[in-house]
């Protein structure tokens, strides 16, 4: 096994941003995880402590502490990853929002709401936009539009003779 490492004094701002992410509920558990093993290093504990304690192998707990000696805060963040760029482009992403909040009235179609189907069919065919519908519905998300389950009793009657089949509402 290896030496022990010494971990570096933190600064206030470093040291305020570790025990408020080591005790984290909304943080993601990666990087609560990693708050974490610095927290322990910072009390004295050392890597074969920290690894019992969370219950993590020796090279993560290595890994963290040394980019957190070396980059600072910054380290406890996930490195970008290789890989092929996007291929949903912001202007893409920004043609799907701007046809999802215009009624589709003003652009010219027969109905005046969207439905999700409805939506994914006049990007593909009018927007000329080859997504996914899951990724439509993705980037709705991503912006905070919530879709709402359609009824199907909601609206104009299909029966004109509704009413009178179903008789008197109140006996």
């Amino acid at each position: 096994m290896r030496g022990p490492l010494r971990l570096r004094a933190l600064s206030e701002e470093e040291e305020r941003v570790i025990k408020k992410l080591a005790h984290s509920r909304t943080a993601s558990a990666r990087l609560v995880q990693r708050a974490q093993i610095i927290k322990l290093a910072t009390q004295g504990c050392t890597i074969p402590q920290i690894m019992q304690q969370l219950h993590l192998s020796e090279p993560m707990v290595r890994k963290w502490w040394k980019r957190f000696e070396q980059q600072g805060l910054a380290g406890l963040e996930d490195a970008p990853r290789s890989g092929a760029p996007s291929r949903y482009t912001a202007d893409n992403k920004a043609r799907v929002l701007q046809a999802a909040r215009t009624r589709p009235s003003e652009l010219g179609l027969p109905y005046s709401s969207w439905t999700f189907e409805r939506l994914a069919a006049y990007v593909h065919e009018h927007l000329g936009l080859q997504l996914k519908k899951t990724r439509i519905f993705e980037i709705l998300q991503e912006e905070g539009l919530r879709w709402r389950k359609q009824e199907s009793w909601f609206g104009e009657r299909l029966d004109p003779e509704f009413v009178q089949k179903r008789g008197p509402s109140k006996p």
